[in-house]
This record gives structure tokens, sequence and C-alpha cells, in this order.
């Protein structure tokens, strides 16, 4: 979540599910809450009974629209165009919390005179029409130096790895400021000018939300925000899946912080993950940029050359990512141990470098494109139905077909294992070899979840999953035993390191499954000497005295118990209720809740302080801050490390200390959020000459065709959106009945207005057709979909849930083949929540 990272410092959610009891006012958007987190949603509602309001922007009503106060509807995909008119909103009515801003984030800091604010042609300054890419240096504070390292020549900014997304800047010291914020080229004033034109009128005509219903969800905002009360967002994949996602969420990060809300009781922001572990399977790391813990991984394309190059490279001169090498060289001794050592910087000459974007659907395509001895050979699938579930799925498959093998973990025969016979081909000229390996479900394993709020929660086996079904943990352990024992007498140095790496987590039970307590406390981290659970990150070392596996979850050993497995339920924030990461802090960036003195901005909201007594920070949650530090230090310019943050600098991960309202680096399609169209749109953008995200990635091949903007053969737009019965692509639901027998079989929701214009009735069947395919389904004709008038067009939107396959109890078309591969500049997640088609009535 790069548009976090880069505003505050980390990625994950700010706060927790419990806490949003504690809000005065909830802004649900970019989530079906109710439906798709329901178990969360209960927290809404219980501060909804405490006198919260609750608003919900959406483009369909749902039932989280029908249990909100105030519902305003939006034209899918233009949510940057509302929340920079609440942006503009809170800055033309001087409704900031203007202490917090002045003292907590970057609206003081002045841009060197090389910006430029943005004209209509809705491009930044530095970019380069060629390369396709912009050059940070135009960005940079005054008296910032200009970095061969920003711009290209250090490979791609992912915004993934902690260093790429954080924010730091190249050279420590002091930057000019001007806290009346007035000066022209300050951050402030150069945000006013760039959302001055995200007026509530602007708002109405390019997201279709009434002016009436903006301003009443503006003023509901503002009027609980202030130093008594406080206001939290919501949002889920609703967000995230555009083609300016990262920027979109940015666009809320900013407005929480004009608004004071961030590390205060009852604010923040709560990325609502999509299942039960997906915040912990990037922490752990799936992603192919990152180690454990957002570390980056080597790169072939920067200066990676040597261990030494890779820490300097990455290392931060200021704020928390200073620490750097103590997290690389932990991992590299956890996973090597005793062959790891100073003398030959821990292996790293033999260390894997990536080389370019190895992202999901490159990777696809690289399956699609196999040559002999070129592109992807195999696979290994892990709870993952991508066959259903990614864009373009039938490229997907495609793909998978081509592959010599494919090893597929999951308990049912989903669509993933049965590509060779899907689509009509004849599973002879299928040259792939698929393993099927039967998969134990959650109850039938030991482990834990790391869900939404960064929470740990271990989880005990309940019963022994049937038959030949093992856990993943037990496939990936005993195939990692026997890789280890086929190379244990090589002789060629590339395969050193498989033979050096660690291994020793060792299996219990007839079924020999591996001892997941023992991960855990590798995770956690140990003294090389004597193997004894360190409790915190900051024991770590760079020496290589230190292991850990991932250092945001030091501490989840403290005192060599498994924090996970806490379940004592108290008062809020439920400290000993599961484990958080960092530090078992349930609300980051809490040194915010107090003012710059150290004293609670009100006896209301008061979570953390500084004890002048015990000169110490004390508090009902952890603090987010070095303890010791007092609120009227400042830094030294000349400072470097966690020396350079001062007392009154609460976001410590990002080398000022500040939260970032303007990004002077490391997001790549700008320093600021500007709205776009989709990448297909019915419509013209009004508000820049720009149509879309010139960052965005696009695939221009004969199997991945485009619908060209406002193309009259695609005039309505589709969301995609998952329903309670149903889990994400159907793989854990569609085989079972009960489930069945709610959401029996896909339909594409419809407006009323627009099934008469097309002669459809409620059930018809229907056709929904785009430039990749068709899907065969059927109508579900309501009032919960609005029309929005645009410039005396009626623009029209389908749902459709992503459900379905044609394996299981429960079947359907696939939804994702009617999706085009275009990915976000940043993190490179596809574009469903906003994508042309037609319709038509009947199978055609």
């Amino acid at each position: 979540m790069s548009g976090l990272g880069i505003t505050y410092g980390r990625g994950g959610a700010t706060s927790s599910l419990m806490d949003l009891q504690n809000s005065d006012c909830i802004l649900i958007e970019g989530s079906n809450m109710a439906e798709a987190h329901p178990v969360g949603f209960r927290h809404p509602m219980i501060a909804k009974r405490k006198g919260a309001k609750l608003i919900h922007v959406d483009p369909r009503f749902t039932r989280t629209s029908a249990l909100c106060d105030i519902y305003a509807p939006i034209r899918p995909g233009t949510d940057i165009a509302f929340l920079g008119g609440l942006v503009n909103y809170v800055i033309q009515n001087e409704a900031y919390f203007k202490e917090y801003v002045v003292n907590y984030t970057n609206a003081p800091t002045l841009l060197s005179e090389d910006y430029e604010d943005m004209d209509d042609t809705g491009i930044f300054v530095g970019w380069d029409e060629q390369k396709r890419t912009y050059d940070f240096n135009k960005w940079r504070y005054e008296g910032m130096p200009i970095s061969p390292a920003v711009g290209g020549s250090q490979g791609a900014i992912t915004g993934e790895a902690y260093s790429n997304r954080v924010g730091q800047y190249d050279g420590a010291g002091e930057f000019p400021t001007d806290p009346t914020l007035q000066h022209p080229r300050s951050v402030f004033q150069v945000l006013k000018r760039h959302f001055s034109r995200y007026t509530p009128e602007m708002v109405e005509k390019v997201c279709g939300t009434p002016k009436e219903s903006f301003l009443e969800v503006a003023k509901t905002i503002c009027e609980n925000s202030n130093p008594d009360r406080t206001t939290s967002i919501c949002y889920s994949v609703g967000w995230t899946q555009h083609s300016k996602g990262a920027q979109l969420i940015r666009t809320s990060a900013i407005l929480q912080l004009l608004l004071g809300n961030m590390g205060r009781p009852g604010g923040g922001i709560m990325a609502l993950r999509g299942h039960a572990t997906i915040q912990g399977s990037t922490d752990i790391a799936t992603l192919y940029n990152i180690l454990p813990g957002y570390v980056a991984i080597p790169d072939a394309n920067k200066t990676h050359n040597t261990w030494k190059e890779y820490l300097e490279t990455e290392t931060a001169h200021t704020g928390w990512w200073s620490n750097f090498p103590k997290y690389a060289t932990s991992i590299m001794k956890a996973w090597y141990g005793d062959a790891a050592t100073p003398e030959n910087d821990f292996l790293f000459d033999k260390f894997v470098r990536i080389n370019g974007d190895h992202s999901y659907y490159p990777t696809i395509m690289a399956m699609k494109d196999k040559e002999e001895g070129q592109g992807v050979e195999g696979a290994f699938v892990f709870g993952q139905n991508f066959a259903v579930g990614g864009p373009h799925a039938r490229l997907a498959r495609d793909g998978l077909r081509n592959l010599d093998y494919l090893v597929v973990l999951d308990a049912f025969d989903i669509e993933t294992s049965g590509v060779w016979k899907l689509d009509g081909v004849d599973p002879k000229t299928v040259g792939v070899e698929v393993f099927f390996m039967p998969a134990a479900l959650v109850a039938e394993k030991d482990g834990t979840f790391t869900q939404t709020q960064r929470m740990v929660q271990w989880h005990d086996k309940s019963v022994d999953p049937p038959d030949d079904a093992r856990s993943d943990a037990w496939f990936v352990y005993h195939l990692g035993r026997r890789i280890k024992e086929l190379y244990k007498d090589s002789t060629d140095p590339r395969d050193e390191l498989i033979q050096a790496m660690t291994w020793d987590y060792g299996h219990e039970g007839d079924r020999q499954e591996p001892i997941i307590d023992n991960v855990l406390r590798e995770i956690n981290g140990y003294t090389v000497a004597d193997k004894k659970p360190i409790n915190s990150f900051v024991q770590l070392k760079e020496d290589g005295t230190t292991a850990c596996g991932a250092w945001i979850y030091c501490g989840i050993y403290k005192d060599g118990e498994n924090q996970a497995k806490n379940r004592e339920f108290g008062e809020a924030p439920h400290a000993n209720w599961g484990w958080a990461w960092p530090l078992n802090r349930r609300i980051l960036y809490n040194r915010a809740s107090a003012d710059p003195s150290g004293k609670p901005w009100s006896e209301r909201k008061k979570l953390v302080w500084w004890n002048e007594e015990e000169e110490k920070w004390n508090g009902i949650d952890v603090p987010d801050f070095e303890p010791a530090k007092n609120p009227d230090y400042r830094a030294d310019p000349s400072a470097v490390g966690q020396a350079a943050i001062s007392g009154n600098s609460p976001f410590i991960v990002n080398a000022d200390g500040k939260g970032w309202l303007f990004a002077p680096g490391g997001l790549k399609d700008g320093p600021l959020p500007v709205h776009y169209e989709p990448l297909e749109s019915p419509v013209q953008n009004l508000m820049y000459k720009q149509q879309y995200d010139p960052g965005v990635k696009k695939y221009d091949r004969p199997d991945n065709p485009y619908n060209k903007p406002m193309d009259p053969r695609y005039p309505y737009s589709i969301t995609t959106y998952r329903l309670t019965e149903h889990h994400t692509t159907g793989a854990m639901s569609r085989w079972i009945p009960w489930l069945g027998e709610l959401q029996p079989e896909s339909f594409a929701e419809i407006s009323t207005e627009l099934a008469a214009e097309k002669g459809i009735e409620n059930l018809d069947d229907i056709t929904v057709i785009t430039s990749r395919g068709k899907l065969h389904t059927r109508a579900l004709v309501t009032d919960r979909i609005p029309v929005y008038d645009f410039d005396g067009q009626k623009l029209h939107t389908i749902g459709l849930p992503y459900h379905f396959g044609p394996n299981g109890l429960v079947t359907g078309g696939f939804v994702n083949d009617l999706m085009p591969v275009s990915l976000e500049a940043n993190v490179s997640i596809h574009e469903a929540k906003a994508f042309t088609c037609n319709m038509e009535k009947g199978h055609l």
C-alpha cells in the first residue's frame, strides 16, 4: 500500500478495527464493508450506537449504504476527484487542524524553484515523453541536492520495499520552511493551488455526486475532526484496483493529515484486507521485489553489486530506515546460519537478484509466450485460483496451458488445476503436466493469521486433514528437505545457498508436519550465540550476532512466549489479544495523539503522552516513538539516523519524521494525486487534457486488446465486487451446499433505467461484451445502481460479482475474462473496478 507508505512511512492499516468504536465519524469508500467484511463491520455499528456518523460513498447502494447515515453515489473510477474535493473544501474553509499540520506534516517546507504547478495538461513537471517517466529531481525541496539515484539510474521505484516507499531523500539536513504557511513555494500553498479546481461543482460534474450530498459529507467530516473529535476512513479493493490506486489512497492520506486524524483514537485509515492473512502474505513476503519485513530484494538494475553497495544504496541517512543494515544482515543469518559471515559478506555474492518486472502479469505473459529454453516453464500455486481471479483470466489460462508443469495445492479441484480441460480445448493438445496436491484447510493445521489491522493471531489445529491432504507448510518443508538432500554433495558454486540454507524446523506426529512454532521463533529473531529470542528490533545488530526472519515481527516471541496466542479481552486498545506489529502497537504514529509539547490534544482522545517525572513516553498504547526522546528535542541539521528526528515529529519511519502532503519522490506518477479517467472510460476527462494516468502499464498485444476511451461500442462501465456468501474466486465456497443455496448463480446488476432501454426483465439472460470476450449471465434489475448525468449524457454502470467459474456445485462464467491487463504504475495492481463494456439481451 504505497499510497500510505509514502505519506506516513508504513503501508499497513494505521489503527485497529476495534478502534473504530472510538470514531466520531467513519467514511467508508472503496468498500462494501457490511457485506465484504461483515464481522469487522460490527465495530462501525457500535460506533453508530455511540453517536458516530457513518458515511458511505459507492457506485452502488448496498447493505453498507443502508446502514449509514449518509450515502453519496459516485461514478466508478472518480474517487480522486471526490477526495480531492474534500481536500479543497478543508483548505478553502480553513477546517484543517493548523497546529497539527504545521508541526507534524511537511506543509511548511519550501520546494525548489524547479517545481512548477501542474497546468491543464495534467502532467507534472519533469515528464519525459520518450521514456514515459518522471525526473523526481524536479520535485525536490529547496536546498535538497540533485540526486543521480533519482529519476531512473537506480532502477524502478516500486513503492513496495520500505526503502522505496517511505518518505526519504538523499542527504541529511534541514530544509527551509515557512511556519506561517504563506510562502508560495511552501508545500501547503502548492497543495492549495493544486486542489483548487476540485470544487463541489466540479465534483458533481465528474463524479455524478449531487453537490448537496458532497457538501453534507464534507461538513460532517470537518465537524468531527478537531482536537476533541476524530474521523476514520475505511477502504478496500474498491480503491486499490484502479489504474491510479496508489494515488487514490494517498489522497485519503493527505486528507487525514490535514484534519489531524492520524495517530489518534478513532482516527486513521483502515485498509480492509481482502481475506484472512493477506497482510501476512505481504509481510513475510510473497511479492517478487521484497524480502520479509519489506526489505528490498537485491536488484541487478541498481548499485547492488556488492554487499557494501547494497547496504549503502538501501539505507536512509535519516529516519528509522537508517537501521536497514541490521535488518538485512539478520535475515541472511536467519536463512544461512553459520555459513553467512561478515568475511564472506553474508553470502550476498551468491544471493538472488531481480532484473526487471517479475510481478504477476509479466509472469503470466512469460508463460503464454514461452519458447524452448525461454520464459516460465513451471509454476507452484498455493491457495490461489487465478484461472478465475486475475485480470483477463482467459490469458492466464492460456499461459498455464503452455507450461511444462503446474503444481496446485488446494482443497478442491479448482479451475487452475483443471485448466487443461477448460475453454473447449482438446486435452490431447495441452502439454502441461498438472500435479494436484490435496491441501489442509485452516482448522486442520497450526499457524497464524496476520489480518487487516496488522494483528497476528495463532490458530491451533482442531482435526487432522482427511486422507492424503497435507498443510502447505508440510509440502514446502519436505520439498526443501529433499532439495537439500539432492544438492548436498554438489560442487557447483551456484548450489552453495541451498547447502547453506538453515532448515532445522523439525517435524512431529505420524504425518511429519513441520513444527510451525519453530518457524515463528525464527521470524521473531534470536541472538546467534545462545538462540535466545529477542524482544525488540532495537536489539538487532549488523555484525551477524543476531538472526531474524522479519524485523517487523520482532517481539512476537517476547520472553520466549508466543504472543500471538494471547486471548485476554480487556479495555481498548486490547493489547493482550493477539499481537500487532510493530512491537504490539495498535495505533501507528500515536505520538501525534499528543501536542508538540507532549500533552494530549484532549482528555477525550488521550492515547500517549510525555511523562516529565519519568522522562519517557507513557500511554494506553505502546508509544510509536523513541521512549526517552523529549518533545523539546530538536535535531541538529547534521544529525543522522533517529537522531535526525525531532521530538515533535511523529512519523518516525520517514526521513524527516513528518507526514508527507507532498512527496518529493517515491511514486512514479506524481508528487500529488490527480484525477484521471480509468484507462477504459466512456467519457472524456473534464479536469485535464491527459485522459488517463500517464504512468499506467499497458500491454499492447493481440491477445490483450483495449476498449478505447469513449468508444461508442462500449458505452457502459463495469465494476466488479464480492458477495458475502462467496469467497474471492469461489474456490472455498462454490463447493459448500448451504452457501450455494444462498447465492446459487452469477448475475449482472443493472439499473431499471438501463433494463428498460434494452427491453430486459429481471432474471432475463443477457450477454456482457468487451473486446476481450463475452459473459453469459442473468440480469438482476434493481434501483440500487445510480444513473449519472455527464454533460447531458446518461452513464450506466453494470455490477458483476466475480466469484464464479465452471467447477464446483455453483457455477457461472468467467467475469474476469472481460477485463484487460492494465496495471497501476507503482504496484502493478489491475483495474477491476472501472472498465467499459456493452450489454445485450439474450445469450449471443
